[in-house]
């Protein structure tokens, strides 16, 4: 038996990917940056083991679902074929954050799956790698192999090597992240899903697809410069849109909970009097504000306040991949 186990956080885009320009190959059809968090961490342990027979899936304590369990062997089966292997795996997943519910639990647990599975397997990939192989089955996933502020450009249609990049350590700015949790249990349409629908149905999908490289760029110059308005007027424009376009698509994907409009009021309001904080979501009914540590606290005590959000929680920028062996 060949084991090794990874950690992996989850990240949270600040210009958003919402679409795809190649759906075998899991191409993103805009580019996104986005930010790792430390609060949000996958533990995954692959161990390849010669009695299997096939592959074994447990996640959060339970075993995983055939849908679920599909997309896991789909990366394991790249895995083996780089290795030259046919073992099966026994496949352990624990996320310390809720799953399926708009936290990016899919970017930290297919990068922490490409991580373990190739580290299992003996293949020494490095980081460009992982990325790679993480983003064909997650395309946020590919973000989640760095810590800081990480950029996935947009792919080009039958190239598969598209994989992310840092842009800046955890270090380069002390943002903080404040989560208002405004529902319970998984979302009913799922990303990839929502996606394909706007694709096809929405008639603003094609306005983002062009608009969104901008707001990408202007999202990177704000980072690189540390100017927070900046860079939550850019965010807070790109969140909006690819929620309008999922929201205009047949039928509609609405991800947004009547708390969710209370916590969107709540970071206006504080801003409106001064406080310098952003909203982004991604596909889920949680609000995640962005502000300077100094104000985490303030942040943290209006949203609790706010109609219907069940927990608040904070956290700072975190590390990429970790492997053990």
């Amino acid at each position: 038996m060949t084991e090794a186990r990874a950690i992996a956080r989850a990240n949270i885009a600040l210009a958003k990917y919402w679409g795809k320009s190649d759906i075998p190959l899991n191409l993103p059809a805009v580019p996104s940056i986005s930010m790792t968090l430390d609060g949000l961490v996958t533990e995954t342990t692959v161990a390849f083991e010669p009695k299997l027979r096939r592959d074994r899936v447990s996640l959060d304590g339970r075993t995983a679902k055939p849908k679920e369990i599909g997309r896991v062997v789909e990366l394991l089966d790249r895995v083996r074929a780089a290795a030259g292997i046919e073992t099966r795996a026994r496949v352990v997943t624990e996320n310390r954050f809720p799953t399926a519910a708009g936290l990016a639990s899919s970017a930290s647990g297919f990068a922490a799956l490409a991580a373990s599975a190739s580290a299992a397997a003996g293949l020494a990939w490095n980081d460009k790698r992982l990325s790679r192989e993480a983003r064909q089955s997650s395309a946020s996933a590919a973000r989640s192999i760095y810590g800081g502020f990480v950029e996935l450009p947009a792919g080009k249609p039958g190239n598969p090597r598209c994989a992310a990049k840092p842009i800046a350590p955890s270090s380069h700015w002390d943002l903080r992240l404040v989560v208002a949790v405004t529902a319970t249990g998984r979302k009913k349409v799922g990303s990839t899903e929502g996606m394909e629908r706007s694709r096809k149905t929405s008639p603003l999908y094609d306005a983002w697809v062009e608009r969104a490289p901008k707001l990408n760029a202007k999202v990177r110059r704000a980072i690189k410069a540390r100017d927070l308005d900046k860079l939550g007027q850019a965010m807070e424009q790109s969140t909006f849109s690819f929620h309008a376009c999922a929201m205009s698509a047949a039928p509609g994907i609405l991800y947004w909970q009547p708390p969710t409009l209370a916590a969107l009021h709540v970071v206006r309001g504080l801003r409106d009097k001064g406080t310098s904080v952003w909203a982004t979501m991604d596909a889920g009914p949680h609000v995640k504000a962005v502000c300077e540590a100094e104000s985490v606290g303030k942040v943290k005590r209006a949203l609790r306040k706010a109609a219907g959000v069940t927990n608040v929680l904070s956290m700072k920028l975190g590390d990429g991949i970790e492997v053990f062996r």
